[in-house]
């Protein structure tokens, strides 16, 4: 009988462990995408007149992507919605089985970017384009949704190969 207690005390814990993953993971996406949006709006407001020349190679440039990265599948912006929301649920389903660190900062803030970007082409008015604004004259225009997205899969990756 006690046996059964512990295992099942030990399997109540493994469920809150989780939890809180998801809490952790759930509250580093709305903050990207709290702080994606904002700098968005900023950008669309203040670039509109044209691109402001920060540093070095770096400028400040409103642009419109109505696809997916680097313009590929350009003016299918819905496929590519339905495709982040899959990857979205793809990555949470995924971070269940991981459970470092810093597995959960880089699912954290890779599905953050998705939903950020996600949340342009649903609720502004660009005709399902994501709004870019970062330019340098080496990369293609992004914006911090989309450095969430690379830096979180990098980390991701790196998670991976860290427990084989």
């Amino acid at each position: 009988m006690r046996g059964l207690q512990e295992r099942r005390v030990g399997k109540a814990l493994s469920l809150i462990r989780l939890r809180r993953t998801d809490l952790l993971v759930f509250g580093i996406a709305a903050v990207v995408v709290a702080i994606d949006q904002v700098t968005k709006t900023a950008a669309q407001d203040s670039l509109a007149g044209g691109p402001v020349h920060v540093l070095g190679p770096i400028d400040l440039s409103l642009t419109y992507n109505s696809g997916a990265a680097f313009g590929i599948g350009e003016g299918h912006g819905g496929v590519v919605g339905v495709i982040a929301l899959v990857v979205v649920g793809l990555l949470w389903w995924f971070l269940h089985k991981q459970a470092s660190w810093l597995s959960t900062l880089g699912g954290g803030l890779a599905i953050g970017g998705a939903l950020g970007n996600l949340t342009d082409r649903v609720i502004r008015h660009n005709s399902g384009a994501v709004i870019d604004f970062v330019y340098t004259k080496f990369w293609p225009t992004f914006n911090v949704a989309d450095a969430c997205i690379v830096v979180g899969v990098v980390m991701l990756a790196m998670a991976s190969m860290a427990r084989q």
